[in-house]
Protein backbone atom coordinates (compact mmCIF):
# COMPACT_ATOMS: atom_id res chain seq x y z
CA UNK A 1 0.00 0.00 0.00
CA UNK A 2 0.94 3.69 -1.07
CA UNK A 3 2.21 5.16 2.61
CA UNK A 4 -0.64 8.36 2.79
CA UNK A 5 2.35 11.15 3.42
CA UNK A 6 3.00 10.43 -0.48
CA UNK A 7 -1.12 10.59 -2.18
CA UNK A 8 -1.04 12.02 -5.38
CA UNK A 9 -1.57 15.28 -4.03
CA UNK A 10 -4.21 16.10 -7.48
CA UNK A 11 -7.81 16.89 -5.58
CA UNK A 12 -10.43 15.06 -7.32
CA UNK A 13 -11.90 18.32 -9.33
CA UNK A 14 -12.29 17.55 -13.11
CA UNK A 15 -10.39 21.21 -13.84
CA UNK A 16 -7.69 20.28 -11.51
CA UNK A 17 -7.30 17.00 -12.85
CA UNK A 18 -7.33 18.91 -16.78
CA UNK A 19 -5.00 21.50 -15.15
CA UNK A 20 -2.58 18.33 -13.90
CA UNK A 21 -2.22 16.57 -17.20
CA UNK A 22 -2.10 19.49 -19.28
CA UNK A 23 1.13 20.86 -16.64
CA UNK A 24 1.93 17.16 -17.55
CA UNK A 25 1.97 16.99 -20.75
CA UNK A 26 4.06 20.69 -21.19
CA UNK A 27 6.67 19.20 -18.73
CA UNK A 28 6.75 15.82 -20.31
CA UNK A 29 7.73 18.21 -23.91
CA UNK A 30 10.13 20.31 -22.04
CA UNK A 31 11.98 16.84 -20.06
CA UNK A 32 11.95 15.64 -23.67
CA UNK A 33 13.96 18.51 -24.96
CA UNK A 34 16.47 18.77 -22.42
CA UNK A 35 17.14 14.98 -22.44
CA UNK A 36 17.20 15.70 -26.70
CA UNK A 37 19.72 18.32 -26.11
CA UNK A 38 21.60 16.06 -23.85
CA UNK A 39 21.59 13.05 -25.99
CA UNK A 40 22.60 14.91 -28.88
CA UNK A 41 26.10 16.20 -26.78
CA UNK A 42 26.79 12.62 -25.71
CA UNK A 43 29.17 11.77 -28.28
CA UNK A 44 29.98 8.00 -27.43
CA UNK A 45 33.16 8.31 -29.84
CA UNK A 46 36.31 6.51 -29.50
CA UNK A 47 37.66 9.21 -27.27
CA UNK A 48 34.56 7.93 -25.00
CA UNK A 49 35.73 4.17 -25.62
CA UNK A 50 39.44 4.79 -24.94
CA UNK A 51 38.65 5.72 -21.43
CA UNK A 52 39.11 3.55 -18.34
CA UNK A 53 35.91 3.03 -16.59
CA UNK A 54 35.49 1.48 -12.74
CA UNK A 55 34.13 -1.68 -12.62
CA UNK A 56 31.17 -0.77 -11.40
CA UNK A 57 29.65 1.56 -13.83
CA UNK A 58 26.88 0.66 -15.28
CA UNK A 59 26.37 -0.98 -19.14
CA UNK A 60 26.31 2.01 -21.47
CA UNK A 61 22.82 1.05 -22.61
CA UNK A 62 21.47 1.43 -19.03
CA UNK A 63 22.37 5.26 -18.93
CA UNK A 64 19.37 5.79 -21.64
CA UNK A 65 16.88 3.98 -19.61
CA UNK A 66 18.03 5.34 -16.28
CA UNK A 67 17.44 8.68 -17.93
CA UNK A 68 14.42 8.56 -19.69
CA UNK A 69 12.84 6.94 -16.31
CA UNK A 70 14.47 10.19 -14.32
CA UNK A 71 12.77 12.89 -16.69
CA UNK A 72 9.47 11.44 -16.64
CA UNK A 73 9.71 11.19 -12.90
CA UNK A 74 10.56 15.27 -13.41
CA UNK A 75 7.85 15.73 -15.33
CA UNK A 76 5.41 14.08 -12.93
CA UNK A 77 7.06 16.04 -10.59
CA UNK A 78 6.93 19.46 -12.20
CA UNK A 79 3.41 18.79 -13.03
CA UNK A 80 2.28 18.31 -9.07
CA UNK A 81 4.08 21.12 -8.02
CA UNK A 82 2.34 23.28 -10.92
CA UNK A 83 -0.90 22.23 -9.96
CA UNK A 84 -0.20 23.01 -6.22
CA UNK A 85 1.09 26.39 -7.18
CA UNK A 86 -1.50 29.32 -5.71
CA UNK A 87 0.09 32.20 -6.96
CA UNK A 88 2.23 33.28 -10.12
CA UNK A 89 5.19 33.81 -7.99
CA UNK A 90 5.05 30.10 -7.11
CA UNK A 91 4.85 29.12 -10.30
CA UNK A 92 8.05 31.41 -11.57
CA UNK A 93 9.67 29.43 -9.13
CA UNK A 94 9.07 26.31 -10.51
CA UNK A 95 10.36 27.59 -13.92
CA UNK A 96 13.36 29.10 -12.34
CA UNK A 97 13.93 25.63 -10.31
CA UNK A 98 13.86 23.37 -13.54
CA UNK A 99 14.81 25.50 -16.13
CA UNK A 100 18.32 26.25 -14.49
CA UNK A 101 18.53 22.35 -13.64
CA UNK A 102 17.73 21.36 -17.12
CA UNK A 103 20.56 24.03 -18.34
CA UNK A 104 22.72 22.83 -15.62
CA UNK A 105 22.37 18.73 -17.01
CA UNK A 106 23.24 20.13 -20.35
CA UNK A 107 25.84 21.73 -19.84
CA UNK A 108 27.36 19.10 -17.71
CA UNK A 109 26.79 16.60 -21.04
CA UNK A 110 28.58 19.20 -23.15
CA UNK A 111 31.71 19.81 -21.12
CA UNK A 112 31.63 15.84 -20.67
CA UNK A 113 31.28 14.28 -23.71
CA UNK A 114 31.43 16.77 -26.63
CA UNK A 115 34.36 19.00 -25.42
CA UNK A 116 35.80 15.76 -24.05
CA UNK A 117 36.79 17.52 -20.29
CA UNK A 118 35.22 15.72 -17.60
CA UNK A 119 37.62 17.84 -14.96
CA UNK A 120 35.34 20.82 -16.32
CA UNK A 121 32.35 18.14 -16.30
CA UNK A 122 33.64 17.61 -12.32
CA UNK A 123 33.92 21.03 -10.85
CA UNK A 124 30.14 22.00 -13.16
CA UNK A 125 28.69 18.71 -11.49
CA UNK A 126 28.73 20.49 -7.84
CA UNK A 127 26.24 23.13 -8.87
CA UNK A 128 24.04 20.32 -11.07
CA UNK A 129 23.79 17.89 -7.97
CA UNK A 130 22.52 21.49 -5.92
CA UNK A 131 20.31 22.17 -8.31
CA UNK A 132 18.65 18.50 -7.45
CA UNK A 133 18.79 18.80 -4.52
CA UNK A 134 17.14 22.27 -4.79
CA UNK A 135 14.17 20.86 -6.50
CA UNK A 136 14.09 18.17 -3.93
CA UNK A 137 14.24 20.34 -0.72
CA UNK A 138 12.22 23.26 -2.93
CA UNK A 139 9.60 21.28 -3.87
CA UNK A 140 8.33 20.50 -0.29
CA UNK A 141 6.33 23.22 -0.08
CA UNK A 142 4.56 22.22 -3.13
CA UNK A 143 3.84 18.76 -1.31
CA UNK A 144 5.34 16.07 -0.61
CA UNK A 145 5.27 13.80 -3.75
CA UNK A 146 6.37 16.75 -5.87
CA UNK A 147 9.32 16.46 -4.10
CA UNK A 148 10.14 12.91 -3.44
CA UNK A 149 9.81 12.34 -6.85
CA UNK A 150 13.02 14.10 -7.52
CA UNK A 151 15.11 11.98 -4.92
CA UNK A 152 16.11 8.95 -7.60
CA UNK A 153 17.49 12.08 -9.70
CA UNK A 154 19.24 13.27 -6.64
CA UNK A 155 20.68 9.62 -5.97
CA UNK A 156 21.69 8.65 -9.90
CA UNK A 157 23.31 12.81 -10.15
CA UNK A 158 25.30 11.67 -6.90
CA UNK A 159 26.24 8.14 -8.24
CA UNK A 160 27.44 10.06 -11.85
CA UNK A 161 30.15 12.12 -9.97
CA UNK A 162 31.58 9.36 -8.16
CA UNK A 163 31.94 7.73 -12.19
CA UNK A 164 33.04 11.26 -12.96
CA UNK A 165 35.87 11.86 -10.31
CA UNK A 166 36.62 7.84 -10.80
CA UNK A 167 37.46 8.69 -14.62
CA UNK A 168 39.50 11.58 -13.57
CA UNK A 169 41.74 9.51 -11.53
CA UNK A 170 41.99 6.69 -13.81
CA UNK A 171 42.54 8.98 -17.14
CA UNK A 172 43.37 11.96 -15.90
CA UNK A 173 44.49 14.70 -16.62
CA UNK A 174 42.80 16.33 -18.91
CA UNK A 175 43.54 19.40 -21.64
Amino acid sequence: MWPTCLAWPVPEETHVKRSFWFAFAVAFAISLAVAGAGASLTELGDWYFALQQPAWKPPDYAFGVIWSSIFTLCAFSAASAWTMAETPARKRRLWILFLLNGALNMLWSLLYFKLHRPDWALNEWVLLWLSVLSLVLGLRSYGRMASWLNVPYLLWVSAAGLLNWQTLVLNGPFG
